[in-house]
């Protein structure tokens, strides 16, 4: 027998939402009929040149990546106002959320996350053999984590904001408040892979990067390039921070961490904002729709700031797995939060055409 880490047998593994190609084997359902609107994508894709520039630049794919990455880093120092020695790439923004953990984490080490939150936080932090603390509520309470804060002493705090899975988000100027209270010793992280939805439906959910890591040296801040940007398939993320954060954090990085196509997407989809505001419109507007469904259903939900909506199925004795088992053999993919014991749906905001068959097949559900 191979002698595994007692860790592990605490750990779980990350529940990924369920591809299309599942769905089509084991229903039988055309994948063209298939709406996959579990894992917070971007329905719309990425631009068109961001397409374009990854064909072209196809025949480079034998080759490993510049592991400077200095073109990325110079395009997110732009698009952020920071210099590139302050930015760090990842394979997923969940890559470098593990760079964190690794750096400032050993066994025994508290940290400390909102009762629902990202699951990797939870994952990486085991890993490290570190004791994980968390606050009994569902959206973010900051007074909670204040009070357990003095208690814990955490090494990490993250703040997942606009959050996943369930939307809420936290105002700028609370979260500052927070962050003066809270020991220069302590690395608190923003989770800010929402962050353009949370702004986009009210400004004062804004925080941004510089300001936040100027101001506060101890905050480390995340983002992504699979939601509002439509790359997920290319795995690609970003931290911010200070220049000895991010120099240390890059001792944890492995080599060529992010594939050349990844880079160059990512990118070329920094010069297309038009096409992230269009999404960002949409995504506002079809919100809407979901939201005056529950109201009209009575149906529970949360006020989301994200690119989803979280339904709690509490109506005519149905589950939430019932319901999303129903769903699945429409060829809907939703992604039950049943794993988070919520009994809930989060259903992503998708295009018009497909938030009408998923509406009608609500409708139908809670009927």
């Amino acid at each position: 027998m191979i002698p595994f880490q007692p860790i592990l047998n605490s750990l779980k593994s990350y529940e990924a939402g369920k591809p299309i190609e599942l769905v089509v084997r084991e229903f039988g359902i055309d994948p063209h009929q298939v709406i996959k609107l579990g894992s917070n994508e971007n329905p719309f894709g990425c631009a068109q040149p961001v397409v374009e520039a990854v064909q072209k630049a196809a025949s480079t794919m034998s080759y490993y990546p510049d592991d400077s990455y200095l073109d990325l880093k110079t395009a997110l120092g732009e698009r952020f106002g920071v210099t590139p020695d302050r930015i760090i790439p990842g394979n997923g923004s969940d890559q470098v959320l593990d760079f964190a953990c690794r750096c400032v984490l050993g066994p025994g080490d508290p940290i400390l996350i909102n009762r629902i939150t990202f699951a990797m936080y939870k994952i990486y932090a085991l890993q490290c053999g570190a004791k994980v603390h968390s606050t009994e509520t569902v959206p973010h309470d900051l007074n909670a984590f204040l009070d357990l804060t003095k208690s814990v002493r955490p090494k990490i705090i993250f703040l997942c904001t606009p959050s996943n899975p369930v939307g809420d988000a936290l105002d700028k100027s609370d979260v500052y408040e927070f962050l003066r209270r809270i020991p220069q010793d302590t690395l608190v992280v923003i989770d800010a892979a929402y962050m353009e939805f949370g702004n986009k439906k009210d400004p004062n959910k804004f925080i941004p990067a510089k300001e936040v890591t100027d101001l506060f040296p101890n905050v480390f801040y995340t983002g992504t390039f699979s939601k509002v940007y439509g790359l997920g398939g290319m795995r690609i993320g970003y931290g911010i921070g200070n220049k000895e954060l991010i120099s240390n954090l890059y001792k944890m990085r492995p080599p060529f961490s992010v594939a050349n196509l990844s880079a160059l997407a990512a990118t070329t989809a920094l010069q297309n904002e038009s096409h992230v505001e269009s999404y960002l419109e949409n995504n506002l507007n079809e919100m809407k729709r979901y939201e005056s469904f529950a109201q009209e259903e009575q149906i529970e939900f949360m006020n989301s700031y994200a690119n989803f909506i979280t339904l709690f199925a509490r109506k005519n004795g149905k589950t939430s797995t019932e319901i999303a088992q129903s769903l699945l053999r429409q060829g809907i993919i939703l992604r039950d939060l049943k794993s988070y014991e919520l009994g809930a749906l989060r259903i992503t905001i998708g295009r018009p055409d497909q938030n009408d068959r998923v509406l009608d097949a609500l409708r139908r559900e809670f009927a």
